[in-house]
């Protein structure tokens, strides 16, 4: 059978065209990046797992939307076997930069970096990169909470009449334990008097246990709380109906009670994000440890609706300078 072949045009402008659109067509279809995020708690939490997703929303749409930075998330990923599963699950489909938001994630993503040595791996709240172990495709990160919790701290001692102040966490580790610490000692530095009642839930997840010990610290005297973790949002609606103070970390929490929330240390996970996504597409997949802190914008302190005087609001605009500019050293 005679084959035939289409015929060729040589018009050069034309051919140019053609040229032109060929080219235009390739750029247009460069695939997007692919980034998963493994989370242990739901990413409208108010919290943890909601600052990560919603820095990564933020930097999606500045990059340009979904046909440049593709999302995909698991949440709820209380299960770490069920977790670990999900994050070899996203490797094996080729997702460029997978992040397991938790400590209890790290042995997971160790176990399988190997195998997917183009995939970059983040993990927080961590320093450990792997470097140590021939490791070349992980990253973590932390944020130094104590220094929002210090802010928070002297605000709280502003603000009490009892002189009671409550603090409640899942467990005394990583970014809960570091912010406890700082608001502690916020509170101390401002006013001695005060007393700091911390109650650990052992859970990150038991909202019921976070309202029922919310309620036992305002039974205690309190009426300024704080905490940290997605076990907080029951202690919040418990001194709301106290007609108490309430003091955030991780994400913004004013917008949902206002009235209640006097101040929120907020992560910005967004410069760092972008830096591994840079970076992977510069060919390198991890081996940075990466820090949020008040200096470099990470960290920052959102007011909401609460009237407070003037004198609280220079007293925070003080701490915060004292603390980049190193005249106030917070023990963690």
């Amino acid at each position: 059978m005679k084959k035939f072949s289409a015929p060729v045009l040589r018009t050069p402008g034309l051919l140019f065209l053609v040229a032109f659109l060929s080219t235009a067509v390739a750029v247009g279809a460069q695939d997007p990046i692919r980034v998963a995020i493994v989370a242990p708690s739901s990413i409208r939490d108010l919290s943890w797992s909601q600052s990560i997703h919603s820095s990564l929303k933020a930097l999606q749409e500045d990059m340009g939307g979904e046909s440049v930075l593709h999302i995909a998330y698991s949440e709820a990923m209380s299960s770490v076997s069920a977790a670990s599963e999900t994050l070899r699950g996203y490797a094996e489909d080729g997702f460029d930069v997978i992040i397991a938001h938790g400590t209890q994630y790290g042995t997971s993503i160790f176990d399988m970096a190997h195998e997917f040595p183009n995939t970059s791996f983040a993990w927080g709240t961590a320093t450990d990169t792997g470097s140590d172990r021939g490791i070349n495709n992980v990253y973590a990160y932390q944020a130094a909470a104590e220094e929002g919790g210090y802010v928070n701290g002297v605000l709280a001692a502003l603000l009490t009449e009892t002189n009671v102040i409550g603090a409640i966490g899942p467990i005394p580790a990583g970014d809960v334990r570091l912010y406890i610490s700082g608001f502690t000692q916020g509170v101390k530095s401002t006013n001695p008097d005060a007393e700091v009642l911390v109650v650990y839930v052992g859970s990150f997840s038991d909202i019921a246990a976070g309202t029922t010990n919310g309620r036992t610290l305002l039974a205690a005297g309190a009426d300024v709380l704080t905490g940290t973790s997605q076990v907080v949002v029951g202690a919040i609606e418990a001194v709301r109906s106290a007609g108490g103070y309430w003091f955030s970390t991780q994400s913004d929490q004013g917008d949902v009670w206002p009235g209640t929330v006097v101040s929120s240390q907020v992560y910005n996970w967004v410069p760092m994000l972008r830096d591994i996504i840079e970076r992977f597409q510069k060919g390198q997949y991890g081996g940075i440890a990466y820090k949020l802190t008040l200096a470099n914008e990470g960290l920052r302190i959102a007011f909401g609706t609460v009237d407070i005087s003037s004198e609280m609001l220079m007293a925070a605009g003080q701490a915060v300078e004292d603390i980049i500019d190193g005249a106030v050293e917070i023990s963690p």
